[in-house]
């Protein structure tokens, strides 16, 4: 008897969430990390896009791949009855701008009359730099009051206290202001599963969508409005969900909810 009943908690104790994990274009994804948080083990999709790992109720699954953004998955009682399927979303990948210059048209009027502007500017700057870097012939007049006639300078020889505690002061908000920088691959999913917890999401179930859609969406507005390199920083929830919104009006015209 206390065997068989050891058997039946061993048996639903380890029971296994599994799925099968695609991209955007519904291409089977392999070699993907499916990694369990709650229990510290992991395993890989195989080549056929499929994946199997041991689970409980409760237990958070993510899924990792360079070069997309991670989903993370809570397991429910009713997940192990079916299969559960991740699309993953591509990363934006940040390119460096490339500025074009002239292109000659063929047209030797038109081709020399765009390299003479070149050469008039290029002996302009020239011109000017001479000029900048050469010594004055005379001296400058001063635009000052002779001391003879001016009053006594009571302040002459003490510290300016306002003008030194203004400097302090600039110089704290120079060093303490938040700066915009673009975000890494791991700052943007951590900031993603912040705005899963901290913000109310709420609004979009009503929606019919799922955990899973609710991914492929927050995936879709960070790309679209780059959330996190805007708000990670300075996180803050309301303003988060008002751009969440905005980004939710689009996105609701190109996707079919309810799916």
């Amino acid at each position: 008897m206390l065997i068989a009943l050891l058997q039946i908690i061993f048996t639903f104790s380890q029971q296994n969430f599994s799925g099968k994990i695609v991209d955007e274009d519904r291409n089977s994804m392999n070699a993907v990390l499916v990694f369990n948080s709650t229990k510290n083990i992991k395993t890989y999709s195989n080549i056929s896009g499929y994946y199997s790992i041991e689970a409980q109720e409760n237990d958070e699954i993510r899924f990792i791949k360079e070069g997309f953004y991670r989903i993370d998955k809570i397991v429910k009682q009713e997940t192990f009855n079916s299969q559960t399927d991740i699309q993953l979303v591509r990363a934006e990948t940040l390119i460096q701008e490339v500025k074009i210059g002239y292109k000659p048209l063929g047209n030797l009027t038109k081709d020399s009359k765009n390299l003479d502007d070149s050469k008039k500017v290029a002996s302009l700057k020239s011109s000017i730099n001479d000029y900048m870097k050469s010594e004055l012939n005379e001296p400058l007049p001063k635009s000052e009051v002779p001391k003879s006639f001016q009053g006594h300078n009571f302040y002459e020889g003490q510290v300016d206290v306002i003008k030194v505690l203004g400097a302090a002061i600039g110089l704290i908000k120079k060093a303490t202001g938040t700066k915009i920088t673009t975000p890494n691959y791991v700052e943007t999913q951590d900031f993603l599963a912040k705005v899963k917890t901290d913000v109310d999401l709420s609004m979009f179930k009503k929606y019919g969508m799922s955990e899973e859609r609710i991914d492929h969406f927050l995936a879709y507005a960070e790309k679209v409005n780059h959330l996190s390199k805007k708000y990670r920083k300075d996180f803050n929830a309301a303003t988060i969900l008002s751009e969440l919104q905005t980004a939710f009006a689009e996105y609701s015209k190109l996707n079919k909810l309810g799916d």
